[in-house]
């Protein structure tokens, strides 16, 4: 059998630990037997971020805007444990959080749903898709550790040299202080973002943040969403029959756990990280979950929403077997695939993409399958617990 032929590369961005594993292993069992395989290589593992001095992430999504499709491995983001163990020269950034201030866009975030396992919440019926604004917000803030009693101010200083001072708090002992901002051009990005996939996949879209606490910070958001949806997209939702409403982060996630899914649920940065794990934990697993970035001038990047399974990977280290999930990392691929090949107008790699997709999910659907979904399998084959290796092998032969 000939190759699929890709004309235009895909920018991969290698990532750590038990995740770097899996994503060899998927290249090398289920993508370059079968695909004339082309990327632009990066490597975002954590040793290799240390030493460039973390250029290889701006380079990375750099590649991503000219050439419009990334692929990305989970990566470390480091904290003061990882900085010993890896004997960093100092805490870098989030990857994640890096290219996504360069993208901008929206993170979709969606189950992977397969027949045995059922959802935690009895009543969710549907897929909850999680939009997640991807700029800005905690993941570019400004830190510093205040050694003792003194006062500190938010200040700004506009074009023409006028000051705006705000007191925040006057310490009288140390203590931590944090600066955070977003920009107008990215909420409206964010929101226009929103309501077209919602119209695109004809769901209704639920938008929450805390604006009763954070009476400019997140009415900014609130006022910016309400603007644009009256503005361009009342009546287009009103046509498709889907509807739009606001609410406070807190009654959001008290009516998402009453409901039956099948909606799209729009949220800020921290938050949509937060409750995008609950949400595919609660449809199964942390592996089981899709996630795509997609920026204003249509690039896409796709990831696992996972971390990197540091404890699999210590236990593979010492040459113990283990059953890792590599759905997500796998379906990132197929993701990515499927879009280049809709862009560049090659049937037959979209066409692969959608196979590959559902051969893992039939995989799972036979019995086949690794341990964190054992616990939950409520399907009529019986469960059969294997390594990440085996998994993938049992899709090559369905494949």
């Amino acid at each position: 059998m000939s190759k699929i032929s890709m004309r235009t590369p895909l920018v991969e961005m290698d990532g750590d630990e038990m995740t770097r594993i899996l994503w060899k292993q998927i290249k090398e069992e289920l993508l370059e037997p079968y695909i004339d395989l082309k990327t632009e290589y990066y490597d975002l593992g954590l040793p290799h971020r240390e030493e460039t001095g973390d250029q290889v992430t701006i380079d990375a999504a750099q590649a991503t805007k000219k050439y419009g499709v990334a692929v990305k491995c989970a990566t470390i983001t480091p904290n003061a444990q990882r900085v010993e163990e890896y004997k960093l020269s100092q805490m870098w950034k989030s990857p994640n959080g890096t290219i996504r201030a360069i993208l901008d866009g929206t993170v979709f975030r969606a189950p992977i749903m397969v027949r045995g396992i059922n959802p935690v919440v009895k009543n969710w019926e549907k897929p909850i898709t999680i939009a997640r604004h991807a700029f800005g917000d905690v993941y570019k803030c400004a830190e510093y550790r205040v050694p003792g009693p003194g006062k500190a101010e938010l200040v700004f200083t506009a074009a023409d040299g006028t000051e705006h001072r705000q007191t925040i708090q006057n310490f009288t002992g140390p203590g931590v202080l944090q600066g955070q901002f977003n920009l107008d051009k990215s909420i409206a990005s964010f929101a226009r973002s929103c309501f077209q996939y919602a119209l695109d996949t004809c769901q209704d879209l639920w938008f929450a943040t805390k604006d009763t606490i954070s009476k400019l910070y997140d009415h900014t958001f609130k006022d910016i969403f309400a603007e644009i949806f009256e503005k361009e997209y009342r009546e287009k939702f009103e046509k498709a029959g889907i509807t739009y409403f606001y609410t406070l982060i807190d009654d959001a996630v008290a009516r998402v756990i009453r409901s039956k899914g099948g909606f799209i649920w729009a949220c800020k940065n921290y938050d949509g990280d937060v409750m995008s794990d609950m949400v595919s934990t609660a449809f199964g697993s942390l592996a089981m979950m899709t996630s795509v970035l997609v920026s204003p001038e249509g690039n896409y990047e796709y990831e696992a929403a996972h971390g990197t399974v540091t404890q699999h990977y210590y236990r593979h280290l010492r040459g113990e077997e283990v059953s890792t999930n590599p759905m997500a990392t796998l379906f990132a691929w197929t993701g990515a695939l499927g879009k280049r090949g809709e862009l560049d107008g090659i049937p037959e790699l979209t066409a692969f993409a959608q196979k590959l997709e559902r051969a893992a999910i039939e995989t799972i659907e036979s019995g086949v399958m690794t341990g964190d979904l054992v616990g939950l399998w409520e399907g009529e084959a019986p469960a059969q617990k294997v390594t990440g290796l085996e998994f993938l092998r049992a899709i090559r032969e369905r494949l």
